[in-house]
């Protein structure tokens, strides 16, 4: 065994650029992967330090026990509590002071006019607790506010809105209020609780603008005695509130805080960022198999040679093993210290592009060191595996062969294992999809699918090469035939290095044609349902925003141009027991600006205790018209609604409508996410939508659109995501490249006497290097080409499991363009990877090359 070693160094010293790409391929995985942990425990670390650090002060939060949770909703709704509770509360001996925290929706206007914030977290605002223990933000400039109209602003929102103390400026409440900046504080230290912006306000001001009525606050923040802790403090506390309120200890509440800024957030980041480091190594994978086979292949007579002379299978076999333990350790041990320099790279550049990375040092844990190491050793070993079984296999005697052909291309047994699991990723793929809509059923289909394109891909690429590359031969000629049989000489080769580049098109391909579905899905959405011509909207998505005022829909129904106008609110309540969003509208005129299909009943006639209903929701509730339904709010009180009509579509309207009448006694923050308009007949889009904005900029200016507009607005953050899942998959195409380069360096290293024979016999350089170039682009355009069907094919699957599995319905759409753009890149990525070898076979030497055995 340790001659087997000595062997193996021998041979990595000896033939070091050999294994170069291998080594680049496992150091960029687990790089990436280090990276990406360091990042999330470095981030976590910070985000409970700024929670911890901010809220200290306070011992104990007083709040409503009862919570309300839409599906699809991260965070529940809870029902106000009485500021009233404030003066017992001061009364416990346990308590040292005590506060009511008003907290609402407001965002504030900068300078330029333009929203600050809302594309994503929430933009909030709230009383100014005087008392600073209770008070979760500190003043770092001006003063707190004294009179109406006076606010403090967290200094982040401040920079992003150019806004200095004395500035005044308009806050949405969502009604617009003028208010002048006295005081800029910050969170924890920061400038802000991550992108959150916060509007400190006098607590009648707070009052006024973000409840229902005076005296309720979100909560009571509560500050112990002397001697008193926070366990204590509650158990004190509890005797002395009434029903349905609850007193949870400080750290309870800063670490539901936690979880709620930065948990799901973190964890939906990392997973992201986790997917795509598998998706990296998974290519890296192929990429180092395919140099292990070709390094085994090139050795055969060498390792004919040790078994003739007396070496084991076992002892060959451990050879090749420890050379590929050796590559891989010393590749990821510099992949951890590249992903330590990610880590810290990106807590400089997420400030840079208005992420408040939170302040600190890197946090390195004993798993982000442990589980990349271990990764990239198992993914460099197992890729290595096969290969390395090859060669103990080696019989003594092939030291006699000159070469070895390779029939994988036409193997029977490939041809058929390859065709029985692409019948049964079909049969799979089909059930999940048709048949009983399953995201799992189709997923594993998914990865059925992937395999049979993986073990057919030597029996493909003889005949892809073919015809992808017929025209070479009469576009260049001699050079691009012998590029074509090149490419065919190895289908196996072939198909391993088309491979790697293969993973990482078809995921390209994957999300391009989901996402383009996606887009798809809201125009058809919004062409479906909206039957107005202009919108008023809110952001299109995430958290924040301040909504719109109710009080716009019908200021806009007074104007000439318009005929009817309709706002949309949101609402929560438990129906019989679950969960369930509620629409809070005029029913009477969201009928005319909305197509709702044919509605069985009157929307006219819901008043204060009726509901109208889907027709799928009332039937998966075994509801029609006429019978009740049991309504619990956040309030406490429940009531029974009549079901007084039935409606079809639900895309935009949701799946329960009330009026806002019956809403109103159970409001806290009343604000509309929606205003459809319909014009009077005459009216152009262009002069309605003048004077929709006219009457809109009374409001604090929110967005005016047309329909066309608005549907490609809703689709905005599709875009954003394709453009981060792009730069996020460039990794992996980067490591195929670089699978393609290795491939092709050792492909010359093994055709060195060929070569110079090519040259003796008149070929010149530049054909050389076009040969090669052409070569590399063959590949590639295989691998393109079999990525694009694999995720064009993968992209259906996903939109069609998620139409059946979901209550949405979803359109497919292929984009041809992106697609290909997407053909393209992957076209000059085996240009870009033909570059170095074909370089490196040009500047051979003519007699050297010859002579070469």
């Amino acid at each position: 065994m340790n001659a087997a070693l000595r062997l193996s160094l021998s041979s990595l010293r000896g033939h070091k650029r050999r294994f170069a790409g291998t080594f680049f391929a496992v150091f960029l995985g687990v790089a990436f992967l280090a990276g990406t942990l360091v990042m999330g425990d470095t981030l976590r670390a910070g985000f409970d330090t700024m929670f911890g650090d901010a809220t200290k002060g306070t011992d104990a939060v007083v709040r409503s026990a009862g919570v309300i949770t839409a599906p699809g909703e991260g965070q529940g709704v809870r029902a106000p509590v009485a500021t009233g509770l404030v003066a017992a509360i001061e009364r416990v001996p346990a308590v040292a002071a005590a506060a009511p925290d008003i907290q609402g929706a407001g965002q504030l206007v900068g300078s330029d006019g333009k929203p600050v914030g809302g594309q994503g977290p929430p933009t909030l605002a709230g009383n100014w607790i005087d008392d600073p223990k209770l008070n979760a933000y500190r003043l770092a400039e001006g003063r707190a506010p004294a009179k109406p109209g006076e606010v403090v602003v967290n200094r982040g929102a401040a920079k992003k809105g150019h806004l200095k103390i004395g500035d005044t400026t308009v806050l949405r409440t969502p009604d617009p209020v003028r208010v002048t900046v006295v005081g800029l504080a910050t969170f924890g230290g920061a400038d802000g609780m991550a992108q959150v912006t916060y509007t400190g306000m006098t607590r009648s001001d707070a009052e006024k603008y973000l409840t229902a009525k005076p005296g309720q606050a979100a909560s009571i923040r509560v500050r112990a005695g002397p001697g008193v802790d926070q366990d204590e403090l509650v158990a004190a506390l509890t005797p002395v509130l009434p029903k349905g309120v609850e007193a949870i200890t400080g750290q309870e509440s800063a670490q539901e805080n936690t979880d709620m800024i930065s948990g799901a957030f973190l964890t939906l980041f990392t997973t992201l960022l986790l997917v795509f480091s598998g998706i990296a190594l998974l290519v890296a994978t192929f990429s180092i198999h395919n140099t292990f086979a070709i390094v085994v292949a090139q050795r055969t007579r060498e390792n004919a040679l040790l078994r003739a002379l007396g070496a084991s299978r076992r002892q060959v076999t451990a050879s090749t093993l420890a050379e590929a333990a050796v590559v891989a350790l010393t590749a990821s041990a510099a992949g951890l210290l590249g992903g330590i320099g990610v880590a810290a790279g990106l807590q400089a550049l997420f400030p840079a592009i208005g992420f408040p990375f939170p302040d600190g040092a890197l946090v390195i844990s004993g798993l982000s060191l442990l589980l990349p190491l271990v990764v990239g050793v198992a993914v460099c070993l197992g890729s290595a595996l096969l290969p390395a079984a090859r060669a103990g296999r080696t019989a003594p005697l092939a030291a006699l062969r000159e070469t070895a052909v390779d029939e994988s291309g036409a193997s029977r047994f490939r041809a058929a294992a390859g065709g029985g699991l692409a019948a049964l990723a079909l049969g799979v793929t089909l059930t999940g999809v048709l048949l009983s809509p399953s995201l799992w059923l189709a997923g594993l289909g998914g990865v059925l699918a992937l395999a049979a394109f993986v073990v057919l891909g030597p029996v493909a690429s003889t005949t892809a090469v073919r015809v992808l590359g017929a025209p070479l031969g009469r576009l260049r000629g001699v050079t691009g035939s012998l590029a074509r049989r090149n490419a065919l000489r190895s289908p196996r080769r072939t198909a391993a290095t088309a491979g790697a580049l293969m993973i990482g098109v078809a995921v390209v391909s994957l999300f391009t044609v989901f996402g383009a579905s996606l887009k798809a899905t809201m125009d058809q959405t919004v062409s479906r349902s909206f039957a107005g011509d202009v919108a008023v909207s809110t952001p299109s998505f995430g958290a924040g925003g301040s909504g719109l005022s109710p009080r716009l829909a019908p200021a806009i129904a007074r104007d000439p141009a318009v005929q009817y106008a309709v706002g949309l609110g949101k609402g929560v309540a438990e129906v019989d027991g679950e969960g369930r969003a509620l629409t809070v509208t005029d029913p009477v005129t969201l009928g005319k600006v909305f197509d709702l299909g044919h509605v069985q009943g009157s929307l006219s006639g819901l008043g204060t205790d009726g509901i109208a209903i889907t027709r799928d929701e009332a039937a998966r509730r075994h509801l029609t018209t006429g019978d009740t339904a049991r309504l619990a709010f956040t309030d406490g009180r429940s009531a029974d609604f009549t079901v007084r009509a039935l409606y079809g579509r639900s895309e935009l309207v949701g799946d329960y409508v009330i009026s806002r009448a019956a809403w109103a006694p159970h409001r806290t923050q009343d604000a509309d996410t929606l205003v459809a308009v319909s014009l009077r007949e005459g009216v152009s889009t262009a002069e309605g939508k003048a004077a929709v904005r006219k009457v809109a900029d009374r409001y604090g200016s929110p967005e005016v659109q047309t329909r066309v507009e608005y549907a490609q607005s809703s689709a905005a953050g599709i875009d954003m995501m394709l453009t981060l899942v792009y730069a996020l998959l460039a990794l992996a195409v980067l490591i195929a490249l670089l699978g393609i380069a290795n491939t092709l360096t050792l492909a010359v290293h093994e055709r060195t006497r060929e070569l110079g024979l090519l040259r003796a016999v008149g070929q010149t350089r530049g054909q050389l290097r076009a040969m090669v170039r052409w070569e590399s682009v063959l590949v590639a355009a295989f691998g393109t080409a079999g990525g694009l069907a694999l995720g064009a094919f993968l992209g259906w699957v996903l939109v069609e499991a998620s139409d059946g599995a979901s209550d949405s319905s979803f359109a497919f759409a292929v984009p041809p363009l992106r697609l290909a753009v997407v053909a393209l890149v992957g076209l000059a990525a085996g240009v870009l990877a033909g570059l170095r070898p074909a370089r490196r076979a040009a500047r051979l030497d003519v007699l050297r090359a010859i002579a070469t055995e």
